[in-house]
């Protein structure tokens, strides 16, 4: 007797409501696309019922009711409101899949699921329960204020955080190196810092508004492979072209390098002492640069003895060269 006396749409519209959030929390957080597929499904059921009601969301026309039937025409319309944003929100998450960054895209996902769940606020209380919505957005925004004077070097950071995240300049699992010579592959970018982890495995936090003021290179871009650039000289008797030879062969025996493009051998300078040459060669990411070095090193002393080649002394060591000691002549004494 109680059920018939009330409004069938509104006993609909929360009967879909409740349901749709009970369905949707039993797809669990694994399976975006189906939570998305039933937020769409209920909502759009609670929307249909709503306009074939004559029933408009965003204006309390029903006045006239009382009671319980009051109280299903407001839960029916926050029960709309709520699925609106879910539906929303899922819309930006699916994107986030799709585009396969959900790492490096949380800060813009959380910021936009903040704004959508802050629009819906002020709209139920505005348009389900007639709270003075001016009145709350001017002390909203005298709060906003004293929390942003309170909260300046925090609020840098959260800016920051947005604007590289918006800008890209890395992802998540990207090596990075600072101006300041600090290194190291991202892995976590959070609403405050950016954490590095060294190749010392050690993990340095980082500041976003710090970070935002630095020169940033990153090492991951185009691709992982890092040119290293390693100098070597020899003694000038031997004819450069049999020097740039033996190099190339020393190269071709690395395993651990890259070999396309193939490295270089490049001749800087000569002198009466000695040929200077560089080995420019790629190594396949930042971590393996000590690797890589520490092979090419090896290949080209072996290289060196197998083909009877010397390596020559650096430039420096001229510089420094002990001087003879004075003979010193028989005294007198000596000859007697």
């Amino acid at each position: 007797m109680f059920i018939s006396q009330l409004p069938l749409p509104l006993i609909l519209i929360n009967l879909l409501g409740v349901t749709g959030i009970v369905v949707w929390h039993l797809q669990g957080r694994g399976r975006p696309t189906a939570r998305l597929i039933v937020q769409i499904l209920f909502f759009s059921a609670m929307t249909a019922v709503l306009i074939l009601a004559g029933i408009m969301p965003h204006r309390s026309d029903d006045g006239h009711l009382q009671g319980a039937a009051a109280l299903l025409a407001a839960s029916a319309r926050v029960l709309w409101w709520t699925h609106l944003a879910w539906s929303l929100i899922g819309f930006v998450r699916i994107y986030i899949v799709l585009e396969k960054r959900p790492q490096e895209a949380r800060l813009l996902q959380d910021l936009i699921v903040a704004v959508v769940y802050l629009g819906v606020t002020l709209a139920v209380l505005g348009f389900v329960f007639k709270a003075p919505i001016g009145t709350l957005v001017a002390t909203s925004g005298v709060v906003a204020i004293i929390f942003g004077l309170a909260l300046q070097n925090t609020l840098g950071d959260v800016f920051s955080g947005i604007a590289l995240t918006l800008g890209r300049p890395f992802a998540i699992g990207d090596w990075i190196a600072l101006g300041d010579g600090t290194e190291g592959r991202v892995i976590e970018n959070n609403w405050r810092s950016t954490f590095l982890l060294t190749g010392a495995h050690n993990v340095i936090v980082l500041p976003n508004s710090a970070l935002a003021k630095v020169s940033l290179t990153n090492l991951s871009r185009p691709d992982e492979t890092h040119q290293i650039a390693l100098p070597v000289r020899l003694a000038a008797d031997h004819p450069p072209e049999r020097v740039e030879e033996m190099l190339r062969t020393a190269l071709r025996g690395c395993s651990r390098i890259v070999h396309d493009p193939e490295p270089v051998v490049a001749l800087k300078a000569i002198d009466a002492v000695a040929i200077e040459a560089e080995l420019q060669f790629r190594v396949r990411s930042p971590a393996e640069r000590t690797p890589g070095r520490n092979e090419v090193i090896a290949r080209v002393h072996e290289q060196c003895r197998q083909s009877g080649l010397s390596l020559a002394p650096p430039a420096q060591a001229y510089l420094y060269a002990p001087q003879a000691e004075p003979e010193l002549k028989p005294s007198s004494a000596g000859a007697l």
